[in-house]
């Protein structure tokens, strides 16, 4: 079903989050145990990879739009929508050791920040 014309829905933040944590949990599952080499070998799981922080970028751009206060409290904001462009506009260009640095380095923080955030908006709720 359609929205009427000039009708905008506008989706609750935790929405984002939420995207935000599953794609890190989808990211922890998809590298397990693997290398940098399993990993570069493998097209299907750099796609798989790859995706996941594509959805990354694009949620916290969307919540960032809604709370814009929030870029203070989640790190490197600017370098993770700009890695998800990359990814989206500039794939010809990606360095596998990159993105691997990205799963392997930078995930952990962000997770961190992303459950923070949804335990104190449950706690706001309440």
């Amino acid at each position: 079903m359609r929205r009427p014309e000039g009708v905008e829905r506008r989706r609750d933040p935790r929405a984002y989050l939420l995207d935000m944590q599953r794609a890190i949990a989808l990211l922890r599952t998809a590298a397990g145990a693997k290398t940098l080499a399993e990993y570069a070998g493998d097209a299907i799981l750099r796609s798989a990879v790859e995706r996941q922080f594509i959805t990354i970028g694009e949620a916290l751009t969307q919540l960032l739009r809604l709370m814009p206060d929030l870029q203070a409290r989640i790190s490197n904001t600017r370098r993770i929508i700009a890695f998800r462009n990359i990814l989206v506009h500039g794939y010809a260009e990606v360095a596998h050791d990159i993105v691997w640095s990205a799963l392997q380095d930078d995930l952990l923080v962000l997770g961190e920040e992303v459950n923070a955030l949804l335990c104190e908006m449950r706690d706001n709720d309440r």
